[in-house]
């Protein structure tokens, strides 16, 4: 019985997602699960990339919005867009994206180092990029996205959310 792949090659499992019109990659592992969108409640002197937070099962979970984030122009939000639930340290954050497109299997010989960018998005978070056959994934650090004094912020934005 064959129990997997025949080389001792690593494979990541990866969460794709778009945002514009780049395609991106998390480790599964990290996210605990993908919900459609709901409402977001706006909380007041939030930092500009929280678009708000959601009750999830009773538990207020802030969302980030990623195109802010990145420095993307805003969009409106429509039945693709998604909430990809993920833990990041001892935090549970929503990120906002444009479309969850699939659960992807790669291999670690085709990640290649992020490239020296002039891009609005961070090299400080982009792990790698992965060569597919006919695309690009952007792999991103989940637990770099925000820097320490950000998620100060967040956590700040959760107790506001709770009084």
């Amino acid at each position: 019985m064959n129990t997997g792949s025949q080389t001792n090659e690593a494979i990541y499992q990866l969460v794709s997602f778009v945002i514009e019109n780049e395609e991106f990659g998390v480790d599964i592992l990290k996210v605990q699960e993908i919900i459609r969108t709901v409402e977001i409640t706006r909380v007041p002197k939030s930092p500009t990339f929280v678009e708000g937070v959601i009750n999830l099962r009773g538990k207020i979970v802030p969302v980030i919005d990623l195109r802010k984030k990145f420095g993307i122009d805003r969009r409106e939000l429509d039945n693709e867009t998604r909430i990809i639930v993920v833990e990041l340290t001892d935090k549970v954050v929503g990120f906002l994206v444009d479309k969850v497109k699939e659960v992807i299997r790669v291999e670690k010989s085709i990640i290649e180092p992020p490239p020296e960018l002039t891009t609005s998005i961070s090299t400080n978070y982009i792990t790698g990029v992965a060569k597919l056959q006919d695309r690009l994934l952007i792999l991103l650090d989940l637990d770099r996205v925000l820097s320490s004094d950000e998620q100060e912020r967040l956590a700040e934005v959760e107790t506001e959310a709770h009084e």
